[in-house]
């Protein structure tokens, strides 16, 4: 996938809205706060939640890394290209989404019809 597709990808999920922050991070969140996944303004990295029963197996893999600033939340960064093939970024990303999703209040999460 390349960075667009990615973009696409994200702000197909349910209630995802995208913000540019910190002079030039494409944030992509649920209920405005909520962040499920990070990409630097030039594409170059794509940073996302992957939960602690995955995130030693992924950090462990060539170029993927613990996202600075939040890898004790479990979060990965890869670099663009990304180290993994299409179909698993997009499982990723879905996991990434329904994790912060899970996080919300249940009235929250009936709004976002899941």
């Amino acid at each position: 996938m390349n960075i667009e597709e990615v973009a696409a990808f994200c702000l197909g999920l349910p209630g995802a809205r995208e913000d540019y922050k910190w002079g030039g991070v494409r944030v992509f969140s649920i209920c405005d706060t909520k962040m499920f996944a990070v990409m630097g303004l030039a594409g170059d990295d794509l940073s996302f939640k992957v939960g602690p029963q995955l995130f030693l197996g992924y950090v462990d893999r060539p170029g993927i890394r613990p996202a600075p600033y939040l890898a004790r939340a479990y979060w990965i960064t890869l670099a663009y290209p990304y180290a993994m093939g299409d179909v698993e970024l997009r499982e990723l990303l879905t996991r990434s989404h329904q994790l912060v999703v899970s996080k919300l209040a249940k009235r929250r999460q009936a709004a976002l019809k899941l």
